[in-house]
This record gives C-alpha cells, structure tokens and sequence, in this order.
C-alpha cells in the first residue's frame, strides 16, 4: 500500500490576495512575495517622479543651441545600446557636425567629472569606465564627457568645446536634461523579460514609459519574436553583425579568420548569451566560457586561470571590445568588432538626428 502525498499547508489569507490561482503554487509564489514588494515600492516612486514631470511641476534644464539626443532603454543592460550610440556618433561626425556624448561612466571608480577624446591620451577606466573608452577609440573625433551631472556636462560641450549636438547616453529616464529626440533601443531577442519591475523584473520603468519614446531603434532577431508594443513613434531596425577579428598586437582580421578554430568566450556582460551568438555565426568552436558580473574589474588571478584553462583547452581566448578595455595590457586575447546595419527606416533615423 503506497505511503500517502505529504500534506501542504494551505495558503493564508494574505497570500490567496496576493497570490491568487492554484493552491498549489502558493509555496513557489511566496518565496517570490520580497521581491514583489521591493517593485512594487520602486515602481510607486518611478510613477511619482514620471507623473511630476508628465505635469510639468519638474522640469528638465533645456541647453539652448544645443541639440541633444537621448539613447536609452527600459530594460536592464543587454539591449545593445552602446553600438547604438556609436553608430549615431560616427554618423553625425561623417556628416560634419561637432559631437559629444554625455555619460555618467556607469562603474568608474571616481567621481571626478572628465573629458577626452579618443584622438588624445585617455584616461583610466577606474577614472572614465569602460563604455567611454571604448567609444572614444572606435570614434576618436567625438568628445567624451563623463560625470554625474549631465546638465552641467551639456552646458561644457556648447559653452567650453562649442560641440553642436550630444548623445545622451542611457538618458531615458535621467529627465533632469531636456531633450530634443528619445530613442529607445529595444531588443527583439530579449523583450521586456517578465514585464515587470525592478527587482521583480528587468524593467526601470513601467512599459507606459515607451508613450515619451521619439523613435525606436529596434536590434532585429536572428528569428522573429515575440510582438512589442512599440507603438506612437517611428522605427529603425537595425541588425548588429560582426565586422572584423582585432588580434592582440592590433591588427584587423577577416570575420572568416577563426572559423573552425577553438577559444574560449572571456565577458563580463550582462547577457553574454548575444556573444556567444556571434561566435556561433562566426564558426568558432567554443570549447569553453569565463562569464563574470556585467562591468566586472578583472583580477591577475581569474585572467591568469582564464589563460591556464584556455591553454589545456587547446584554445585562444576571444572577448568583447566592451570587456578589452577592462583587460591589462599584455593579456593575450582576440577582441571581436561588431558593427551595425540598417535595415529600414534611415529617414526616421536622419530626421531624429536633425540631418534632414
């Protein structure tokens, strides 16, 4: 005769109010009940702070004579948004405008505002961050200005350097600066995740935030996906490929130029998954992974069992432009180059730049 099921506790009244359906959920729904509480405090204040400035009793600083554009996204890291502002970056300066971005150098370890470009000697990434850096080397006409306030920044960039236009990088929900355009860089592989709010979910903002959005710049999936509810503004879809092998020394490869050839994926990333779909579409034979935490400060020891690991792999280790900048010198290491592909709607992305 079989031993009978365990019994469960029911769930309590409080618990069947939060967490209607199936009594035997209630167990899994439960552990979930901090976080909801936790997003749903952050979610109060980010509606209050919105509806503040929805109703104009806040308002952000607008810099006259100074064209500024906001890159940013609802979702946590992951979307794509810095081959996004690069792109714009080295359009705008093709185009023969006078460019800046602004950014708050997310990771840096000072808090001392800086401005460089990449055609000067750059400064460290404890002092700039690693996304500045990269900017600055892959588009050295644009100027970097790095700091916590970015109203004060923007004033710098006309007043100080006489720049026409600045990318406000990851600026959607920073208010505190007017803006003449907001693009949202929206990932159609990853979506809005659970759709819910910090901590619960990805999400900064609830999705009504995409109501402020001027245009959406949308990175295509390799498959379609899920339906967005990108709706109200116009839409660039791009695709975002890799466009060359940087070898240790420097030097440009062909994409082609480590098919067939075994490495190991070395990222601090907040979604490594997109890497290691761009080693797939390369051909590499990835014999192994070294994730760390998104913005992560590599140590001597992890990057030299890194290398160990990679040797008795037989492979080369193969990492991010985001990631090299946070590497030492003299780490031996291939750094692949994305670039970015314009699918459709350049006239909504040229009218969003003020290019006509």
């Amino acid at each position: 005769m079989s031993e009978p099921a365990p019994r469960q506790e029911a769930p309590t009244a409080i618990e069947r109010v939060f967490y209607p359906g199936r009594e035997e959920d209630w167990g899994r729904k439960a552990l979930l009940a901090p976080l909801e509480v936790l997003a749903w405090g952050y979610g109060a204040g980010v509606r209050l702070r919105g509806a503040l400035y929805d109703a104009g009793l806040l308002r952000g600083e607008r810099v006259e004579g100074l064209r500024v554009i906001s890159v940013g996204n609802l979702n946590v890291g992951g979307t794509g948004k810095t081959p996004a502002v690069l792109y714009l970056a080295e359009l705008l300066v093709r185009e023969g405008k006078r460019v800046g971005i602004l950014t708050r150098g997310y990771g840096r370890g000072s808090k001392a505002p800086v401005t460089f470009t990449g055609a000067g000697p750059l400064p460290s990434v404890e002092e700039a961050g690693d996304e500045p850096l990269l900017l600055a080397r892959r588009c050295p006409e644009a100027r970097l200005l790095v700091g916590a306030d970015r109203r004060m920044l923007a004033r710098r960039a006309r007043d100080e350097f006489g720049l026409e236009v600045v990318l406000l990088d990851d600026g959607f929900q920073h208010r505190k600066l007017a803006r003449d355009e907001d693009v949202v860089v929206v990932d159609e592989a990853v979506g809005f995740g659970n759709g819910r709010m910090l901590p619960r979910g990805p999400l900064r903002e609830p999705l009504s935030g995409l109501n402020r959005a001027t245009l959406f710049w949308v990175r295509a999936a390799t498959t379609p996906g899920r339906a967005l509810p990108l709706h109200g503004a116009p839409r660039v879809r791009t695709r975002y490929r890799p466009t060359a092998w940087v070898d240790p020394s420097g030097a440009l490869h062909p994409p082609e130029a480590l098919s067939g050839q075994p490495v190991l994926a070395l990222a601090g990333l907040a979604r490594p998954g997109g890497f290691l779909r761009t080693l797939g579409e390369l051909g590499t034979d990835v014999r192994g992974t070294a994730f760390f935490p998104d913005h992560h400060r590599f140590s001597e020891r992890e990057l030299h069992e890194v290398g160990a690991r990679a040797a008795s792999l037989g492979a080369r280790v193969v990492t991010t432009e985001k990631d090299l900048v946070r590497l030492p010198g003299g780490f031996e290491t291939w750094t692949v180059r994305l670039g970015v592909e314009v699918l459709e709607g350049e006239s909504h992305l040229r009218r969003a730049l003020g290019l006509g």
